[in-house]
């Protein structure tokens, strides 16, 4: 018979440890994140896509089931923010059925996007077409990269190159 040393914390470790990596990973990969299927009005979080141009900024945000008229855009100075809501469908069907599952995000969502650079917010555009919100930001004059033409009087020429002149007589020429 062995007898071995028994650590009282060893267990509660490793099985808080293994809770909690399954709860991490359960709440970010199977739930959306922002609240549980229920979604009960709170503000949860929307995934965009941001895309540079040279001319403009476009931003792509997938807001399946929604009217264009259930999302807001706004901008102020260089921060992007879209606010939405889902509705809930009624609980109780005509047809007496009743929910097993629901899994769907609802209730409000907002996301505020700080742009790299400051655009022109009275020129910008939204387009809403089979759920997917894409909007354009044109950037403003001051944020656009130019290029700077560099100036200069013509070169004057480059000046000769200097040569020792030596004078050549009969006498000199030959040492010897």
């Amino acid at each position: 018979m062995s007898i071995s040393r028994w650590d009282p914390f060893g267990d509660f470790v490793s099985v808080s440890l293994r809770d909690a990596v399954s709860s991490l990973l359960e709440e970010s990969v199977v739930r959306p994140r922002g609240g549980s299927g229920g979604g009960g009005g709170t503000v949860g979080g929307l995934p965009v896509d941001l895309r540079e141009t040279p001319e403009a900024f476009v931003v792509t945000a997938s807001v399946p089931g929604l009217a264009a008229a259930d999302v807001d855009i706004s901008i102020l100075g260089d921060t992007l923010r879209i606010r939405g809501e889902r509705q809930a469908e009624e609980e109780e069907r005509a047809d007496g059925g009743r929910w097993i599952l629901r899994e769907r995000r609802v209730g409000a969502f907002e996301r505020a996007l700080a742009l790299p650079m400051s655009v022109k917010a009275d020129q910008a555009e939204a387009d809403f077409a089979d759920g997917v919100l894409t909007i354009i930001l044109p950037k403003a004059d001051e944020s656009r990269p130019r290029s700077i033409p560099v100036r200069g009087a013509a070169r004057p020429p480059a000046p000769a190159a200097a040569v020792e002149v030596v004078p050549t007589d009969a006498e000199g020429q030959g040492d010897g």
